[in-house]
């Protein structure tokens, strides 16, 4: 029975958030850019002179980070045999035979998870998710990595004491 091991908030990081941002942040900078009158302080004021500049930067920093945190992210689903990864336009069953590495950012808030396939499966030769929250985390292991690794380790028919 296939369970949703990927959190929720995927689709929001993936997808709204990403329309949002260039909507309003990347939209804003090219009107300043284009000189549009509404964006000034006051009708009777100049724009700042490095205002545009300063958010050409921030346009450009900022969706570096949303792609990086967000756009990149699949929503992945596991099973005994398969993991079930989509990027909502379409999805892919990848063997639990032909995952070869997975690893966790534990820094990072959100602990995203890059499991990495023996050859391209769809999605090319990696994929990273976002696990669901769990509360209290902070720097520990998330569960699903442990949970995961066991998976692939009796797909691949190796004994449970061996790394993957």
């Amino acid at each position: 029975m296939r369970r949703t091991i990927s959190s929720t908030q995927t689709f929001f990081l993936k997808v709204v958030l990403p329309v949002l941002w260039l909507g309003v942040f990347v939209g804003s900078t090219v009107l300043m850019f284009a000189g549009f009158p509404g964006l000034r302080i006051s009708a009777d004021s100049p724009q700042p002179a490095g205002a545009k500049w300063a958010m050409l930067i921030g346009s450009v920093v900022g969706s570096a980070a949303i792609y990086w945190f967000g756009v990149r992210l699949k929503r992945v689903e596991l099973d005994r045999r398969a993991l079930y990864v989509s990027n909502y336009l379409k999805e892919v069953a990848i063997p639990l035979r032909d995952v070869e590495e997975i690893t966790e950012n534990r820094w990072a808030n959100t602990h995203p998870v890059t499991v990495r396939f023996r050859g391209d499966k769809g999605f090319g030769t990696r994929i990273v998710f976002m696990p669901k929250k769990r509360w209290f985390g902070f720097s520990a292991p998330h569960p699903i990595v442990a949970e995961l690794e066991a998976a692939v380790r009796r797909a691949q028919g190796t004994s449970d004491t061996t790394a993957t």
